[in-house]
């Protein structure tokens, strides 16, 4: 009897299972710039050092790394799989393909020290953000 008292009778999906409607790539372009900025201080690290504060900042710029391109990685599927509908991929057809590339891109970042792929990703996240933005006009 209680059960059909708290049965939903329309089932809502969103990033937050509340249909909020909030939705910014900034989350994603914060996390790409953060996995930029430690594979840059990563390359500035002296060669060779084994003092335990230059081991000690590599290990954590690593995992600080690794923590923001899983955090782009999650921002992007948010937007991807909530926030664009299938209205957005007739304006932009390239939209699967675009965000299967940067969810690949933040894989590699988080598998590799690349300033190549960090710059590739930076680059697919404004792409993304571009779109977004402008379904907003």
């Amino acid at each position: 009897m209680f059960g059909r008292l708290f049965k939903p009778t329309t089932v809502a999906h969103a990033h937050c299972d509340i249909p909020c409607g909030i939705y910014d790539p900034t989350a994603a372009k914060v996390a790409a710039d953060t996995v930029a900025k430690m594979v840059e201080k990563i390359g500035a690290l002296q060669p060779g050092a084994t003092d335990f504060t230059t081991r000690g900042n590599f290990v954590r710029m690593i995992a600080v790394k690794e923590e923001h391109a899983q955090i782009c990685k999650k921002e992007l599927e948010i937007l991807w799989s909530d926030y664009f509908k299938p209205e957005h991929l007739e304006k932009f057809p390239k939209l699967h393909d675009t965000f299967w590339k940067a969810a690949k891109l933040c894989s590699k970042n988080k598998q590799n020290v690349d300033a190549a792929a960090a710059a590739e990703l930076q680059a697919a996240v404004k792409e993304i953000s571009d779109m977004f933005y402008a379904t907003k006009k």
